[in-house]
């Protein structure tokens, strides 16, 4: 089975950290590294590694890559849009003020659809044919604009 660029700088890489460990030479290391950079399939590298101890296969994958997170002061992975100064709950990626006009001025539940609450949604959008809905929608976006809303999540929906 052939390889590509990605098997021979794993393979290169392990090299190194042999050599970092005192394992190999400097001669050894460049002769090694030079045939690593040299081979075209999997059987070719086994011999580099033969006398040396090995965590991991012939041919090693490549790492996957992660996302970094900025190192800054007071960042907080599981509120990523802040807290909320009193209680300390973290703010939902939603807007409180747009989930509450939207229950105004549309009123068949479509701040509910925009929370993530689509049970109470198309509770809302049925009863709007009986003209419960309406009125349970407008009501419930006052309640929204007055009170502390949340998302399906349980974080506060954003100022």
């Amino acid at each position: 089975m052939r390889i590509g660029n990605v098997e021979r700088e794993a393979a290169v890489r392990e090299l190194g950290e042999h050599y970092a460990a005192g394992r190999l030479d400097a001669a050894e290391y460049e002769e090694r590294t030079s045939a690593a950079y040299a081979a075209r399939t999997a059987e070719d590298l086994a011999p580099l590694f033969v006398d040396l101890p090995r965590d991991q296969p012939t041919v090693a994958m490549a790492p996957q890559p992660t996302v970094a997170v900025p190192a800054q002061a007071g960042y907080d992975l599981e509120a990523p849009y802040g807290r909320d100064p009193v209680t300390g709950r973290p703010y939902s990626d939603r807007l409180k003020v747009i989930a509450a006009l939207l229950q105004l001025f549309l009123p068949f539940g479509t701040g509910r659809f925009y929370t993530g609450h689509t049970g109470i949604a198309v509770a809302q959008l049925v009863l709007v044919l009986f003209g419960v809905g309406v009125v349970w929608s407008f009501i419930d976006g006052i309640v929204m604009l007055a009170g502390d809303p949340t998302d399906p999540d349980g974080r506060l929906l954003r100022p």
